[in-house]
């Protein structure tokens, strides 16, 4: 089985397995959003300070979560990478290795935030009723962090070797599970005690921590493309400072965008109530957007990677074209929808208030005129990770949003008679301009000359270990 979709991936028809791989990952990030859905739904009934509590633990932890996620992105890229070489004591190496980086790196995070959440809730300027909540939230969500960094590592590890749909049938399994404890915990069943806003976060590090059990029993069965021993998990310094070195800007990169998030939410919140509600509705919208986007992305990283690992970089760009062009077709299709539609979709969540759903409307019709922009540069940035080219996707987000989108959203919303419209054709200006900026680092060609796999001390040592335990000569 695994052998048919090796060759599928580095010689069958690439829009074939683009389809293949693509839709398990669009699928489990559908499911993954049940967790905040299920969440939103049930704290809703505890009334509006339970979902500011929420509310501002969200970004908080997010941006904890991007921190430590460029080990993951480094560890995809590597197993991908050496998958796509027929060097499976490699892929088996990397992955151990990177579980072992991620476990450490949660614990210092997850001590680090929950021991700094009241300071940090002081310093967002939370209210008396909001902070108990929120504090609770916050501090189970970091004891969780641990589980969530594990899977996800499950998650992007699998994805490397082109195995989606496991982690799609886990991700299932749990976020049913989740609707049933949700409830259960916030509210109180039987023996277990009524937990409130706490009882949310309860709920999803129970749910979660059980998917981060089943993916290291993956692992450790060794039935589903890796198999770890507990003699792997010994710590190979060398190559631990060069995943971190790797996946450093993969780090800032996702943390650059999480930060974003939070810097231009103030310069919604300065036009009022009706613009930041816009804002959040709209903020909705993209989310759902961007599913399918991402997925695409990874689809287009995976298969990438393993052509790059086999040494077919032509096949590799051609890859890459095609998920550009289906990141344009799909994201410019679903923009015309929404441009048609904006006033029905912000109608849908706030039904009730003319002045927000006109509003709303305005930013959902601006924003979508360069959706299909947004599907090219997702694309292009997942070959050049995929490549190991971290730094170049790095830039990108950091030229993106610090110095064309907020320097955009402030010049035009504060400056022109645009005002709070300002900040939403922030949007199709950046997506825009970093679509063209991406497609011309690709058509420039460096990437293809990087090759993270080539200069590696790793494969002769795990090599050489292979042998000697093998007995063989």
């Amino acid at each position: 089985m695994q052998r048919d979709r090796q060759k599928l991936f580095l010689e069958g028809p690439i829009g074939v397995a683009l389809f293949r791989l693509a839709v398990p990952i669009i699928l489990a990030n559908v499911l993954q959003t049940g967790y905040q859905l299920t969440d939103a739904f049930w704290v809703g009934r505890l009334g509006a300070s339970a979902v500011a509590a929420v509310s501002v633990s969200f970004p908080v932890t997010f941006l904890v979560i991007a921190l430590g996620s460029g080990l993951g992105i480094a560890g995809a890229t590597l197993s991908a990478q050496y998958m796509g070489a027929g060097r499976q004591d490699m892929v088996n190496h990397v992955a151990a290795q990177t579980m072992l980086m991620v476990f450490i790196t949660s614990v210092i995070l997850g001590t680090t935030g929950y021991m700094l959440a009241p300071y940090l809730l002081h310093w967002m300027g939370v209210e008396a009723d909001v902070y108990r909540d929120g504090l609770a939230f916050m501090r189970v969500s970091f004891v969780g962090i641990i589980f969530v960094f594990l899977f996800a590592m499950f998650q992007a590890l699998m994805r490397g070797i082109g195995q989606t749909t496991i982690p799609l049938l886990i991700v299932l399994g749990t976020v049913l599970l989740n609707i049933v404890l949700d409830p259960m915990f916030i509210f109180g069943w039987g023996p277990i005690p009524e937990q409130g806003v706490r009882g949310a976060a309860l709920a999803t590090l129970t749910t979660q921590g059980i998917a981060a059990m089943v993916g290291m029993i993956v692992f450790l069965l060794g039935r589903h493309g890796i198999q770890l021993r507990l003699a792997d998990f010994r710590p190979d310094f060398p190559y631990i400072k060069r995943a971190f070195l790797l996946g450093a800007p993969g780090s800032v990169e996702l943390s650059t965008r999480a930060l974003g998030l939070i810097v231009l939410s103030f310069l919604v919140a300065s036009f009022g109530t009706v613009t930041i509600a816009s804002y959040g509705v709209g903020a909705n919208v993209l989310q759902f957007v961007m599913i399918p986007a991402m997925g695409l992305s990874m689809a287009v990283s995976t298969l990438v990677g393993q052509n790059i690992g086999a040494g077919n970089t032509a096949r590799a760009s051609k890859v890459a074209i095609l998920g550009a062009c289906w990141g344009f077709g799909i994201l410019t299709t679903v923009g015309i929808v929404a441009f048609a539609f904006a006033p029905n979709i912000v109608g849908f969540f706030v039904p009730d208030d003319q002045a927000v759903i006109d509003h709303g409307a305005e930013f959902i019709r601006v924003m979508s005129l360069a959706w299909g922009g947004l599907g090219i540069q997702l694309c292009m940035i997942a070959t050049f990770r995929a490549s190991g080219n971290f730094l170049i996707s790095m830039v990108i987000a950091l030229v993106s949003q610090w110095m064309l989108q907020f320097p955009v959203a402030y010049i035009l919303s504060k400056h022109t008679p645009l005002e709070a419209n300002g900040i939403w054709w922030s949007f199709p200006v950046m997506h825009g301009l970093m679509a063209v900026v991406a497609a011309a680092w690709f058509a420039q060609g460096g990437w293809k000359k990087t090759r993270i796999t080539d200069r590696d001390d790793q494969v002769r040592q795990v090599t050489e270990e292979t042998i000697v335990e093998d007995g063989l000569p």
